[in-house]
């Protein structure tokens, strides 16, 4: 009989409860033994292992986080660890493991796959960097994101303010174009596009011109210091400028329909991989669309950048 354990590791994604819940239900409806495995790759090396079945995943498909929790072990990166994680596996005769998280977790999980265990991957992360793919937690994120440009502006139009809010991305502005686009910023700054300060100002002195006191200004993370960016504008502008770092709080809450669904269907998908014998892939999803990647092919992939999105929130923020 397959037996399949799962683990999250990497930063956490809302949606990652749904796609474990995924996981240990299609592996029962399948006859496949399932385990889950805490604290990621760490708590593989470290044996912490428990059998899974229906009930383990009872009302938890609404839950932000990881009910597995999660980690980043160094241990991991030897290749001592390696073999120690893959010795853990084989004593309980598991030669399936199911690895939810972002890029540099299923780079681990390419490698480990290596040793002979079966990898299969879902991409989770907020920051939705993976090649070839929609990832699980990217919705809510953008969505929690909205909420709160939804509420700045508020504030900004009662005052006749300018808010600069930062955004998680730092090697990728998926969210901040998303969140910019969707909540209507009157300008986005994302690491794929060199920073035009003036044509910051630009905008900002349109809005001015035709009456408009307050502006919106997404920046993802390390692009540009927030504080260096507000003083720039109060100088430039005269305007009264304020700064809005959401941080963490971008990676929790409960997920949205978009991630549970792509969740329960990529989890469904990676069982039933594992059940017709493909091995090494990760579950991709794009639109409507379930598919497969192979795995090695993820790891040397490189994200194509949805700039069409940046010219949208340029064009539409005159």
């Amino acid at each position: 009989m397959h037996k399949v354990a799962v683990l999250t590791s990497g930063g956490d994604a809302s949606g990652m409860n749904a796609a474990i819940r995924a996981v240990v239900r299609s592996a029962v409806f399948r006859g496949i033994e399932a385990f889950g495995v805490h604290q990621g790759f760490e708590g593989l090396i470290n044996e912490e292992i428990e059998g899974m079945n229906a009930g383990s995943v009872a009302d938890i498909i609404h839950r932000g986080g990881t009910i597995l929790q999660t980690s980043r072990s160094e241990g991991f990166k030897s290749i001592e660890g390696m073999q120690k994680a893959a010795e853990r596996l084989w004593s309980r005769g598991i030669e399936n493991l199911v690895v939810i998280g972002g890029n540099g977790s299923l780079r681990g999980g390419a490698e480990f796959s290596q040793l002979g265990i079966n990898v299969i991957g879902i991409p989770a992360t907020i920051d939705n960097d993976v090649p070839f793919t929609e990832a699980i937690g990217f919705d809510t994120a953008v969505n929690t994101v909205l909420e709160a440009i939804n509420r700045v502006r508020d504030t900004a139009s009662s005052h006749g303010r300018i808010f600069v809010i930062e955004v998680m991305g730092h090697d990728c502005g998926e969210i901040a174009l998303a969140a910019g686009v969707a909540g209507g910023a009157e300008s986005v700054l994302i690491p794929e596009i060199d920073t035009d300060f003036n044509q910051v100002l630009e905008k900002i002195n349109q809005g001015i011109a035709r009456g408009k006191l307050h502006s919106i200004i997404i920046v993802a993370e390390g692009v540009y210091p927030a504080h260096q960016l507000k003083n720039r504008i109060e100088a430039a502008t005269g305007h009264d400028t304020r700064i809005c770092i959401l941080g963490h709080m971008q990676r929790g809450g409960t997920p949205t329909a978009v991630d549970r669904i792509l969740a329960s269907r990529m989890g469904k998908y990676a069982v039933d991989s594992i059940f017709k014998s493909e091995r090494n892939i990760m579950v991709a999803g794009e639109g409507s669309r379930i598919f497969s990647v192979p795995l090695q092919t993820v790891v040397a992939g490189e994200l194509t950048p949805k700039l069409e999105l940046y010219e949208i929130a340029r064009m539409l923020s005159i």
